[in-house]
């Protein structure tokens, strides 16, 4: 069953008619499957006119969707014989960040994903997509591995930040962020990341330090999210509409500002319509990426991160 956001309601009438009408015995003064086919037409029709208009609020929306793949059904769907791999060697397990080996396309990869979890339960489990320090510190020891052993590396981000509890802060997290960037700045092997839902802040650039940087076309990055940076200068949460705005945070600002490198298509109507058809796009577009470094030494893709991400410094992005 899909979940609708306030602005899909004309589609979730449609689409209710439609269930109704494959549940009713034909009668012969109705053909219910051309009526079903004219409904199913006016919802592509509303689909493809809602969401060519999206503001940015919207598309924070979409970002954010219960519906939406999360890490975990794009590791499964595209890498083959994943084996996950568990805890920092320093304090425990954070099931926020997932990673592990697998194949990918036939060759061997380092993938890690932040993962929010789909039902109430998962969610609780992966603490919300909002990793400890203790996941950071996990994401930098699979780094390591990774340039040991030559393997690149898939990072899927999907947050709305870092875990700002008491516990994470004591045990260092802003030092465990930083730590991962500055690793994912030493390795020498092929890296890219993909914003598939959230980009929230330092806990996702932990992760999204790469040479590439993928996003879904509905997907967000963003140095905050919009509630919080409402609550900070406007003092008022309600306004995360207007902050939406002010951030830039939607693929197509993103690409504008240089901040990411490919926009990947979602089918219409967003991922969660159609998560087949998203997936295969995603790995098409990994494969793309991961290939045109095979013949770059270590040494330059490490010196082309770094200038990378110097160059959004200067700019004032990062």
């Amino acid at each position: 069953m899909l979940h609708y956001l306030d602005f899909e309601k004309p589609i979730a009438e449609l689409e209710g008619k439609i269930e109704e009408l494959r549940h009713i015995t034909g009668s012969g003064e109705v053909n219910i499957a051309d009526e079903v086919t004219k409904l199913q037409t006016k919802v592509d029709k509303q689909l493809r006119t809602i969401y060519s208009k999206l503001n940015a609020w919207q598309k924070t929306q979409v970002a954010r969707h219960q519906d939406r793949p999360h890490a975990i059904d794009y590791i499964n769907a595209i890498i083959d014989d994943f084996t996950p791999l568990a805890g920092d060697r320093l304090f425990g397990e954070d099931n926020a960040i997932v990673g592990g080996l697998g194949r990918f396309r036939g060759r061997s990869v380092m993938v890690m994903g932040i993962e929010k979890g789909g039902d109430t339960e998962e969610r609780v489990h992966h603490n919300f997509g909002m990793a400890k320090p203790e996941g950071y510190r996990k994401a930098q020891r699979l780094m390591k591995m990774a340039d040991r052993f030559g393997l690149p590396i898939i990072a899927l981000v999907d947050t709305p930040g870092a875990f700002p509890g008491a516990d994470a802060e004591a045990r260092g997290q802003a030092e465990a962020i930083a730590k991962s960037i500055e690793i994912s700045f030493q390795i020498k092997v092929p890296f890219v990341s993909v914003i598939i839902g959230e980009g929230g802040s330092g806990g996702a650039i932990a992760l999204a330090c790469a040479n590439t940087v993928l996003i879904l076309e509905h997907s967000i990055y963003s140095v905050i999210s919009p509630e919080g940076c409402a609550s900070i200068l406007w003092r008022d949460g309600a306004e995360a509409k207007t902050a939406a705005e002010a951030l830039k945070l939607t693929a197509k600002d993103l690409m504008d500002l240089g901040v990411v490198d490919v926009v990947i298509p979602e089918p219409l109507g967003g991922a969660h319509r159609d998560p087949q058809s998203m997936y295969m796009a995603l790995g098409a577009e990994l494969e793309h990426a991961i290939y045109k470094m095979d013949d770059i030494d270590g040494g330059q893709l490490r010196a082309k991160r770094r200038e990378r991400f110097m160059e959004l410094g200067q700019k004032g992005l990062v």
